[in-house]
């Protein structure tokens, strides 16, 4: 039996220094440690989990929301598109960072192995998500990021400047008692409980969000859509070491699958074709970009009898479908094919029934976080904030890096506190941690969770009144007595007590900031319904929050700074700061006015919990002594000399290993390493193989050893190996049109498919043409699509093409046309087509004319904008505002402005905005 958990004598803690402590080992946490270690500081990394496999970006990322690639978008649009979203509350020179830094960004993880999707010349493959702005970079291979990041925190010069401590859970920022300045932290060790000090030049806490805040619809603590282990700790640490915090009433709200606590993915599968339609298949989201006010249609539509809300994706191709499968079963979510196959649902029959999760804070999704300069510093000295504990509206993935990055670059100029700490400050957090142990038999902490969500959900998820917002600051009060009396055993139980006191400082700060900011804003975020209407006047203004000295919970009313991208939609008024003390809470004790007195409460009034414990029954696995021989090794960060009898070792599973091992240390002559093991003997060996030659071929080096290794993979029976090694061929540039050319007569589609890629990033347009005959539709598609990307693109190869009996293939081929040219001659065809029976024709066709001359174009345009399928009439929409000089087109689009189609009308009214 294990031997009871004591309290340390905080006397013993456990004592270490640096020159920047980062807090929190995810996306932001990662990258600050990276750039302050670079610019020559001692970095310690404390994580509560494992750095290897934590935060949100531990399973993976299926793409990137906001790249703003050069030739593709601008910054300053950029801006002001973050600035609509946000309802004209922005500090624009934060968000300009991300505008700025982040292709930089972008090309610096590419450069550390992470995956971004690229078309067959290498450029990055942009996709226009909403209807202003491409900015979203799909990932198809995300799900290794986090490994990508690891290795380079395993990289021999990063780890003498690196120190990581796993399992460590800071409570508290230690502040200097004279200046305030942040000089370090106290916390504890997870696993076996010892109590920890650090002492630090600076402090950046990247944390990640409150995503434990409201209570799911399912009831489970942790079955929420933000990562479960950002329970606020972050939002909690910098409130209490007197950092101002802003826009906690700016909730984030998201769509979900119904029933399945993760993403509908909307920014996956928009760019394959999919949509979000109501229950009469409408697309009816009128708002331009994810935001509160797209959140409040969302929700409207929903409750209506238009409901329920579906993303559609039945309508998509058998080869589509499998694309968008590949992605969302495996790097978001991959229990998400096991909830549908469960359902009887399929993509191909079913479109998915979404709905509104619970609410959290999140700075990178909506707005509430921690208030941070254009370099990531907070309001208290030498302690920073990063990712999506930051406030910087709408920051996701990209910008989470962007922080991170600029805090360990101005964090990095201080050296380690070598001074007193301050007493007080180190008692109360010990006292925070271990007094659970002096009360074991108290409440445990799932029922006391439980309670305090939700209350979250009763009183503070929106629509918000102030009565309701009110009583939840009673019961969140209340409830810090029920906190300080859990009861734990063990270091673990201590974590999660720790947690719960977090959450409720968020529900607290959650509650209080609603309350003050007495209108409605960013539409599902903070509606008001006693406050049902924005107030720019008096209202367009920050919302900061911080501890007084007293320890009351007060606000200021800060104006929005001057805008560096004007946006005409917003004025700010400028003007001092309003401040504005303590809230006033609304009297909620009795229903309308009180006319008695109250009488006393009895003095034996008990509080009782919920119960609702979750048991976690974690799974044992075996592995046999050499591969815990070669699990150790990686740790060390090997090189090919140590692995090398490992990828030759009698059993697959050791070479399996090995070949992981390669992938996630990467040295000198890893490539050809790999690709020899591309011919291995085993199933299992060659797709581990392949996948790491995939996920690492942005890092590896074109050298003629790895391409002739590549080359003679080709003749490996495994058609998996085949198509890998195609396509790290053609982008490493190891390759060239004959032997592209070989691999059409492949028998395997998909490698086809991958020949054609190939043939097109060497602008192989004869051979391509030759293609156009395959049996198969996929490969087919590929070429019209090819056609059209090759750098000298003509239309005359896409003939064959256009007369093709296949709806998928002919629809490709004449939207392929609008890249290829569309003169005269095809614009008839074109036109012809308009009339086709499959509705993928007639949307080929609309694009098409996008090209043509106008003349002609537009009298075969206007009568489209009454066809029966929405997407046709999308296309024709978007073919028309290319030609809205044509007086003609624009009195066709003015026509289109009361479409039933939420994106036809959008588009639409983008001709009116042309001509103002």
């Amino acid at each position: 039996m294990d031997t009871p958990l004591t309290v340390p004598d905080p006397a013993g803690a456990t004592e270490l220094s640096c020159d920047v402590l980062v807090v929190g080992g995810g996306t932001a946490g990662t990258m600050a440690a990276l750039t302050a270690a670079e610019r020559g500081a001692r970095v310690l990394l404390l994580e509560k989990a494992h750095v290897r496999h934590s935060g949100a970006l531990a399973m993976g990322m299926d793409g990137v929301n906001n790249a703003v690639v050069p030739g593709r978008a601008e910054p300053d649009d950029y801006v002001a598109e973050i600035t609509r979203a946000n309802d004209g509350l922005v500090d624009q020179s934060t968000v300009r960072q991300t505008a700025t830094r982040g292709f930089a960004m972008v090309q610096r993880l590419e450069s550390y192995g992470v995956k971004f999707e690229k078309d067959e010349h290498g450029e990055y493959a942009v996709r226009q998500v909403h209807r202003s702005g491409s900015y979203v970079l799909p990932m198809p291979e995300g799900k290794d990021v986090k490994k990508v990041l690891y290795r380079q925190l395993r990289r021999r010069e990063m780890r003498e400047r690196i120190r990581i401590e796993n399992r460590v859970m800071p409570v508290r920022v230690l502040t200097h008692p004279e200046d305030g300045r942040a000089v370090g932290v106290a916390g504890f060790h997870t696993r076996t409980g010892e109590f920890v000090i650090v002492r630090a030049g600076a402090v950046i806490l990247a944390t990640g969000a409150c995503g434990r805040l409201g209570l799911p619809a399912s009831g489970y603590l942790y079955g929420t859509y933000e990562n479960p282990t950002n329970a606020g700790d972050g939002y909690a640490m910098a409130y209490h070491a007197g950092a101002a915090l802003t826009g906690i009433e700016c909730f984030q709200v998201n769509p979900l699958i119904k029933d399945y606590n993760g993403p509908a993915c909307a920014y996956v599968a928009n760019p394959f074709g999919g949509y979000q339609v109501n229950r009469h298949g409408e697309r009816f989201v009128e708002s331009d970009y994810w935001s509160g006010q797209m959140m409040a249609e969302f929700a409207a539509e929903l409750a209506s009898d238009r409901g329920p809300v579906y993303l559609k994706l039945s309508h998509l191709p058998e080869e589509t479908v499998g694309a968008v499968e590949s992605i969302l079963h495996t790097t978001e979510r991959p229990t998400r094919g096991t909830f549908h196959e469960g359902r009887g649902h399929d993509y191909r029959t079913h479109d998915v029934e979404m709905h509104i999760s619970e609410i959290g804070l999140c700075g990178g999704h909506s707005a509430s976080g921690v208030r941070v300069d254009a370099h990531a510093r907070t309001t208290v000295p030498r302690l920073y904030a990063a990712g999506d504990l930051a406030s910087v509206p709408h920051n996701y993935m990209i910008g989470a890096f962007v922080f991170g990055d600029l805090a360990g670059e101005d964090a990095a100029k201080y050296t380690a506190y070598e001074g007193e700490l301050d007493a007080r400050q180190v008692l109360d957090a010990h006292e925070l941690v271990y007094r659970p142990l002096r009360n074991p038999s108290g409440p445990p902490q799932p029922q006391v969770e439980y309670k305090l969500r939700r209350f979250v959900n009763d009183y503070v998820a929106p629509p918000k009144t102030g009565a309701k917002l009110s009583l939840a600051v009673e019961a969140f009060d209340r409830m810090s007595r029920e906190i300080a009396g859990m009861g734990a055993r063990t270091a673990h139980e201590l974590m999660r007590c720790a947690e719960v006191s977090f959450i409720r400082d968020c529900a607290e700060m959650a509650a209080r900031a609603s309350l003050a900011r007495t209108e409605s804003r960013w539409g599902l975020y903070h509606e008001r319904l006693d406050h049902p209407e924005r107030d720019d006047e008096g209202w367009l203004h920050h919302l900061d929050l911080r501890k007084s000295p007293s320890g009351a919970m007060e606000f200021t009313a800060r104006p929005v700074e001057p805008y560096v991208v004007p946006v005409p939609e917003f004025a700010p008024p400028g003007g001092p700061e309003r401040h504005l003390g303590e809230v006033e809470l609304v009297p909620v004790a009795t229903a309308g006015p009180r006319e008695a007195v109250p009488a006393a409460r009895p003095a034996d009034t008990a509080l009782t919990g919920v119960k609702g414990p979750e048991a976690e029954d974690p799974a044992a696995t075996a592995a046999s002594a050499r591969l815990l021989e070669l699990l150790g090794l990686v740790e060390d960060s090997p090189g090919l000399d140590v692995l090398g009898p490992y990828l030759e070792d009698a059993d697959p599973a050791v070479r399996a290993a090995a070949v992981t091992a390669l992938g996630e240390t990467a040295p000198a002559g890893t490539g050809p390493a790999l690709a020899a093991r591309l011919r291995d003997g085993s199933p299992r060996v060659r797709a581990a193989a392949a996948a790491a030659l995939r996920e690492l071929v942005e890092v590896l080096p074109a050298e003629p050893v790895l391409g002739e290794a590549l080359r003679k993979a080709l003749g490996v029976p495994d058609p998996a190996v085949r198509a890998a090694a195609l396509d790290v061929l053609r982008a490493l540039r190891l390759g060239d049109a004959p032997l592209y050319a070989a691999a059409l007569a492949d028998a395997e589609v998909d490698v086809r498919v991958g020949a054609v890629r190939a043939l097109v990033s060497v602008d192989a347009v004869e051979e391509l043409a030759r293609a156009a005959a395959d049996p198969a539709r996929e490969v087919r598609v590929a070429v019209a699509r090819g056609l059209a990307a090759v750098r000298d693109p003509r239309p005359g190869p896409l003939a064959p093409l256009l007369d093709d009996t296949d709806p998928l293939v002919g629809g490709a081929a004449l939207g392929a046309l609008a890249g290829a040219g569309c003169p005269p001659e095809y614009a008839a065809r074109a036109a012809g087509a308009l009339g086709a029976p499959a509705w993928q024709v007639r949307a080929g066709a609309a694009t098409a004319l996008r090209a043509a001359p106008a003349a002609l174009a537009v009298p075969a345009l206007a009568p489209v904008l009454a066809d029966g399928n929405a997407d046709v009439r999308k296309a024709a929409v978007l073919s028309l505002l290319a030609h809205r000089d044509d007086p003609a087109a624009r009195a066709a689009l003015a026509g289109a402005a009361d479409d039933p189609d939420a994106d036809v009308r959008a588009y639409a009214a983008r001709a009116a905005q042309a001509v103002h």
